[in-house]
């Protein structure tokens, strides 16, 4: 099989990329491959630890002039990046799919979901920011203040399933809110990194305050946690534990989206058309290398067979190849890695009685890494694909005797990080939501509405991880805040002319009142 490289992916373009990776001393090069036809497409310098805390260095020395720019200034650079991101869409898309092997479409929803990060970031940093009044000790005798304080340097450790919205969807609210940042991303997508960095240098963010650090996790993770003022990584539950248990040793914060199972629940009186078709989307999507897609179906029996009959119908009706256009619905999987994973998963739920209804082949014909869609019945709790998080083309459809049957089966396991709920009846199917284990439920979709609405909280529980990105918090976490309490007439300590008794009464007093003030204005009073 033989691309057309396009003009962006380039030797040339990408040694130009790689020349943002500052190292102290020379280095040995780390080759980058291309699922498409596992040839190398691009070097960049193998960093060491000493050049990650370098990067830290110009980092801070960077960040100080920026978190004194007012915020309408650091607002703008957001704005134009937002901009340039859908200008510059096209090489973007080029540079994900030669690292990544994955569809264009699939590519495309990366640059818009880092476009709607900018602009909702942009729109919403005055208020997230902003100073606010809270309820002093004493009213109308005490002013207290909550101010939001940038925490420093924030590392990013992000995966090479989606290079370019998790290397930098996290990296703008943390530059909004004044910080500097390092990132490290995957050995396997470094270009990504630094073709969306060099946007950001475009649109005006100083260079270093956006650095890249390009090597292998386990040589440079421990560097870049403990040189962090705030982490976020994106990966498995294995290294997000090493992670969190670094950070915790330095008393720093993180954030950690790590592994997921995710299940999807068709109750009996969803609409089974529409399932199997989104279904196709939420289990297959980048080729199934998406921690919020569907890799468990629980499906009322009563509709079973007619949901197996449609979704096997979308899953085959799915086209799978390798090409830098829109030809395709799925890609290839990005590594030998990844592909020896898939196969096995299947080949051990096959050998224990497992059933193929479609799929389950790897296609050298399309591309190295290329791997099916894959739909399987009759798993069962010993199959390995059963537990543990395969992360590739393959989904197992159960049938559920009712509700609380799939809502239990749901449940089983450690992870909690998506899950997708389907009813005609889409208050109950709300309801039935809430009592799914994790951080995000769709209702009658299979994990875009909740990742999309940018304005509410999105992670895991369970072993799926610890923090949130989106909406409010998602800006917030990269901040300290803190408290400046101001009294007026004299403190509130006891005067000595006070005698000890009745100072005991005036707190008490002072107290009643507070808590009638709250209940009055709780009830509408003011």
């Amino acid at each position: 099989m033989t691309l057309s490289t396009p003009t962006t992916v380039r030797r040339s373009r990408l040694d130009a990329l790689a020349d943002a990776v500052v190292t102290v001393a020379d280095r040995p090069s780390l080759a980058v491959e291309s699922p498409f036809d596992a040839e190398t497409v691009g070097e960049v310098p193998a960093c060491s630890p000493d050049d990650v805390r370098d990067a830290f260095d110009r980092a801070r020395a960077a960040r100080a002039e920026w978190a004194d720019r007012p915020l309408s200034e650091r607002i703008a650079v957001f704005e134009e990046f937002h901009d340039r991101v859908l200008d510059e869409q096209s090489s973007l898309l080029d540079v994900v799919q030669a690292e990544t092997g994955k569809a264009r479409l699939d590519a495309h929803e990366e640059a818009v979901d880092v476009a709607a990060t900018a602009r909702y970031y942009a729109n919403h940093a005055r208020a997230f920011l902003a100073s606010r009044r809270r309820t002093g000790a004493v009213p109308l005798l005490t002013r207290t203040t909550e101010h939001r304080k940038p925490v420093g340097v924030v590392g990013v450790i992000s995966p090479w399933n989606y290079p370019l919205t998790l290397s930098i969807s996290d990296a703008v609210p943390a530059l909004l809110a004044g910080n500097a940042v390092v990132c490290k991303p995957d050995e396997g997508t470094p270009f990504t990194a630094l073709r969306i960095r060099e946007l950001l240098v475009e649109s005006g963010l100083p260079a270093d305050l956006f650095a890249v650090v390009a090597g292998r996790g386990d040589e440079l993770g421990e560097a870049l946690v403990s040189a962090s003022d705030y982490v976020c990584f994106t990966g498995s539950t294995e290294v997000g534990r090493t992670v969190a248990a670094t950070a915790g040793r330095n008393l720093v914060d993180c954030s950690l989206e790590l592994g997921g199972k995710n299940p999807m629940l068709v109750l009996a009186d969803a609409d089974v058309d529409a399932a199997a078709e989104n279904a196709a989307h939420a289990c297959f999507s980048n080729a199934g290398q998406l921690c919020l897609s569907v890799e468990r179906i629980y499906v009322d029996a009563d509709v079973r067979e007619a949901f197996l009959d449609a979704f096997v119908r979308e899953t085959r009706r799915l086209t799978l190849g390798a090409g830098y256009d829109f030809d395709y619905d799925v890609g290839t999987l990005t590594s030998a890695a990844q592909l020896e994973k898939v196969e096995a998963h299947v080949e051990d739920a096959v050998d224990e009685g497992a059933s193929v209804l479609t799929g389950g082949r790897r296609r050298e014909d399309v591309g190295p890494y290329a791997y099916e869609p894959t739909v399987l019945t009759d798993v069962t709790e010993e199959m390995t694909c059963a537990t543990e998080e395969t992360f590739g083309p393959v989904v197992a459809v159960h049938e559920a005797s009712g509700i609380a049957d799939a809502v239990e089966r749901a449940n089983e396991g450690p992870h909690g990080l998506n899950a997708s709920v389907w009813s005609g009846d889409t208050a109950r199917a709300e309801q039935v939501a809430e009592r799914v284990d994790a951080g995000t439920v769709n209702v009658n979709d299979g994990y875009a509405a909740a990742w999309a609405s940018l304005d509410a909280p999105m992670g895991g529980v369970g072993d799926s991880g610890i923090g949130r990105r989106h909406g409010e918090v998602g800006m917030t976490r990269f901040t300290e805040s803190q408290t400046v309490a101001t009294q007026r007439g004299r403190p509130l300590t006891r005067p000595a002319e006070v005698p000890r008794r009745l100072w005991t009464l005036l707190l008490n007093a002072n107290e009643r009142l507070t808590s009638r003030l709250t209940a009055w204005r709780r009830g509408g009073g003011g």
